[in-house]
């Protein structure tokens, strides 16, 4: 809801991993996700899951650059609200979140492990919705590579895992990657940029930190969702006074409810679809699907939006990937 950002729940976090995301609403997957209980053959769920990771970006793209409906913490505010709505109804209604009751939430686990991560999933969100006010979908998809090596950096500097010349070889791909990707963009912003790189390093915070404060705790995306969007929506709510005033709720008349509830509910399916990602598909499979949403993520913006991409910039992007997949394929070990 991530997320123009999609924050996607749905990438499987072992150890330390990523998440596309992501997420429209960024992912607080937690270490060791179990199999969802739903039986769905990886064909029929994978390309479900590309259309509607894709969709979240591409709608909110629309929203804040051709609706110019630029008020991402409001959006962003909105989306988690509905989320928290919304997995609760499943929770009544469905076995999805049934995962909930296996989770003891007590005053200290909250205040010490969801609160903290909460706020940086927050700061994830809002970052990285703000930046699609100033870069183009296809640059940031390619920002987005960086964040496997901030997880690198800040694990090592936590003493998680010791460097490794594997490790150090990853950090360089994708690294010069992204460094060629920059510097062949044609329309370079550097606020944008700032943004962004700041979205990247709260994302990988985040991921580190629930590696750390919640180690062997299970949740599943819809689970993980049903704790942090309540959480994020109120941290936001009050975020929205001081940085983009009552100016969106003016605005709303003029965007109107469907299209408000349809990105919404976009953003929401996007998460229910992850719980039977994670259920059908192997970490190669996973991340494969991942690459192929990105490319074509890249093309689309180029497609639909017009946004230039140079060769520099495939190029880079190509060694980029190859650091990504080595990453993800290997466990981040």
């Amino acid at each position: 809801m991530s997320s123009i950002e999609e924050k996607d729940f749905g990438g499987k976090e072992e150890d330390i991993d990523i998440s596309d995301s992501r997420q429209d609403l960024p992912s607080p997957a937690v270490a060791q996700v179990p199999k969802a209980k739903p039986k769905l053959s990886a064909t029929m769920i994978i390309p479900v899951w590309i259309v509607l990771s894709s969709s979240v970006i591409i709608y909110n793209n629309y929203l804040y650059n051709t609706l110019s409906f630029k008020y991402p913490v409001f959006l962003v505010t909105w989306h988690l609200t509905f989320a928290a709505i919304g997995t609760r109804v499943l929770e009544r209604t469905t076995t999805l979140v049934d995962g909930a009751k296996d989770v003891h939430m007590s005053k200290d686990m909250f205040l010490k492990s969801i609160l903290p991560i909460g706020l940086l999933f927050s700061g994830s969100l809002i970052l990285s919705n703000t930046a699609y006010l100033y870069l183009s979908v296809s640059y940031i998809q390619m920002l987005k590579a960086f964040t496997a090596v901030a997880i690198l950096l800040i694990s090592w500097c936590f003493r998680i895992q010791e460097p490794n010349r594997k490790l150090a070889v990853i950090v360089v791909m994708i690294s010069s990657g992204v460094a060629l990707a920059s510097h062949g963009e044609l329309r370079f912003n550097l606020l944008g940029f700032i943004i962004q790189a700041a979205a990247v390093a709260f994302e990988a915070s985040r991921l580190v930190m629930i590696q750390i404060l919640l180690h062997g705790l299970k949740m599943d995306p819809l689970v993980s969702l049903h704790y942090y969007a309540p959480v994020c929506a109120v941290i936001n709510l009050v975020a929205i006074p001081f940085t983009e005033g009552f100016e969106p709720f003016y605005e709303l008349a003029r965007i109107g409810p469907l299209i408000l509830l349809s990105n919404a509910l976009c953003a929401f399916m996007l998460n229910v679809a992850a719980v039977f990602l994670v259920g059908v598909g192997s970490g190669l499979i996973l991340t494969l699907a991942g690459v192929f949403k990105d490319i074509l993520l890249i093309t689309g913006s180029v497609l639909i939006f017009g946004s230039p991409v140079t060769p520099l910039q495939i190029f880079g992007y190509s060694i980029a990937l190859g650091g990504l997949i080595l990453f993800k394929t290997s466990g981040g070990k």
